[in-house]
């Protein structure tokens, strides 16, 4: 993990995430220059590296600030953009009531060189708006809390996401922030950018294992996939749930919803490293796709009361991890389905012998 690699001023944040292979390497590039997004780089060389020219990136201009050496190497490079968030509720009329966005471009961020751990390889982006007319934002924030990782597992905290060394996760936060109507709920703008061939598909899983993220049965992934092919490239992966609680347990559980997947090349994502890397006419070139997530149960409640809302994501290349039925639920499947069937067995095998069995009040004459 290197933070502004050769930069020394701490006012603007870039996180670059390098995971070296045995003959390719995979790039992160995190950063809240605009708004708050990461840049996913593949390349079939274990030597890849990335540049910055920091005063093109710092300019009005950044197109080709940001680049992988050598270029020749690069098989993938998408981004993930966290644009917006919407505050709502719901008026008379079941009417939904939206306040004022607060856009993330415009958000001022603390520097993440605090927040950094190189033996968790976790870090912080943690942010205000630059003005606050209202006040919403005097004890709170908003936060992009990144986690890389160097091996498969499975995370401790809910909702337990299981994930692989090819894959880091980023957690929402919203915490402190003054609600701006009673029983307000929250929304999540996320975009994307990939290359042109390359589909975004929204897909929902459901299983009747929960053990590890108790009473949530449905896990979302938003996956790139190639339409040449037919291969997947990225995905972006979370369970249909967030927490009230920075120690979450299953009563802290707070409704998601996603929304549909819209083409979203009419309102492309203000993010520098995103016009750095591809360019300023990557709108044409690439396609730009939105989904909105939207945090809250009926009445908002959960948020109202503690006044913190944290949502997991999973991202990386390759196929999102499936998860399979854990020993324990196999076992109670093999208790619940096994114990009538071998019932059934043995109550048959009574009946067939029972049945052969011939009965006679007579002697035999011979």
């Amino acid at each position: 993990m290197q933070y502004n690699p050769g930069w020394n001023n701490s006012s603007v944040n870039l996180l670059h995430v390098r995971a070296a292979g045995p003959a390719d390497t995979l790039h992160y590039v995190w950063s809240s220059i605009g708004a708050p997004a990461v840049l996913l780089v593949a390349t079939v060389s274990d030597s890849s590296v990335l540049r910055v020219n920091w005063t093109q990136l710092l300019s009005p201009a950044p197109a080709g600030a940001i680049w992988i050496d050598p270029p020749s190497s690069v098989v993938y490079s998408a981004a993930v953009v966290f644009t917006k968030v919407f505050e709502y509720s719901e008026a008379k009329g079941l009417e939904e009531l939206f306040y004022p966005t607060y856009d993330l471009s415009g958000f001022s961020w603390d520097s993440v060189n605090g927040t950094l751990n190189h033996t968790a390889l976790t870090a912080e982006f943690s942010g205000v708006p630059a003005t606050d007319p209202g006040g919403s934002f005097s004890n709170g924030s908003v936060g992009f809390r990144v986690t890389a990782y160097e091996t498969s597992g499975r995370d401790r905290p809910l909702p337990s996401l299981l994930h692989t060394a090819n894959s880091s996760k980023v957690e929402f936060v919203l915490a402190g922030v003054a609600p701006r109507g009673n029983g307000s709920r929250f929304a999540l703008e996320v975009a994307t950018v990939e290359e042109l061939g390359v589909e975004q598909e929204l897909r929902s899983v459901r299983s009747i294992d929960d053990e590890y993220t108790p009473t949530i049965f449905e896990m979302l992934s938003l996956v790139a996939q190639s339409g040449n092919d037919s291969s997947t490239r990225s995905f972006l992966q979370w369970k249909a749930t967030a927490y009230g609680s920075r120690s979450p347990q299953r009563e802290d559980n707070i409704q998601c919803r996603s929304g549909g997947l819209q083409a979203a090349n009419w309102t492309l994502p203000t993010s520098s490293i995103v016009r750095a890397y591809f360019g300023e006419g990557f709108g044409s070139s690439y396609t730009v796709s939105a989904i909105n997530i939207s945090f809250g149960g009926e009445d908002g409640e959960v948020y109202q009361e503690k006044r913190y809302l944290s949502w997991s994501a999973l991202l990386g290349f390759g196929q999102p991890p499936r998860d399979t039925f854990s020993p324990l639920v196999i076992s109670i499947m093999a208790v619940a389905l096994g114990t009538p069937m071998a019932l059934l067995l043995v109550g048959g095998c009574v009946l067939h012998f029972a049945g052969r069995k011939r009965y006679s009040e007579y002697e035999p004459i011979n």
